[in-house]
């Protein structure tokens, strides 16, 4: 199988500068598939899963916003923020999903809280879905 470059970088580093097979993202309409010889292409990403598979192994990565470009072949994933399966920590996962639940809940919550607290469940059942991945 052919590979390509990819990078993926946040504001807070570099996750990963090498070859892979395929990416699979999340992008504001739908998931998009990667390969070796796509077109060039500009995308801004959504909240959800992130595939990347390499010669060696398949990574899955909780992928919150930002934008992935395909330009000439080379593939950059530029993510507000990135989580590798094994790095995130269900416990504070956990922690943020019941602190958003309790905000929904409760009928004295302004308009500006309920939002918050959905992009934050939102992010908690995205990052809990990710972590199970590492775990198969």
């Amino acid at each position: 199988m052919n590979s390509f470059s990819l990078k993926i970088v946040t504001p807070d580093g570099l996750f990963f500068d090498g070859q892979a097979q395929e990416l699979i993202v999340r992008t504001t309409s739908g998931d998009l598939g990667i390969m070796a010889g796509h077109i060039n292409c500009v995308a801004p990403l959504g909240m959800g899963q992130a595939m990347v598979l390499t010669e060696d192994t398949k990574r899955y990565g909780a992928c919150i916003g930002g934008m992935v470009s395909v330009v000439n072949g080379a593939v950059t994933l530029v993510a507000t923020t990135f989580e590798w399966a094994e790095d995130i920590d269900t416990a504070r996962v956990e922690v943020s999903r019941l602190r958003a639940e309790s905000i929904l809940q409760d009928k004295t919550s302004s308009d500006t809280d309920i939002r918050l607290a959905e992009a934050r469940l939102k992010r908690a059942l995205i990052r809990s879905s990710v972590a199970k991945q590492n775990k198969r």
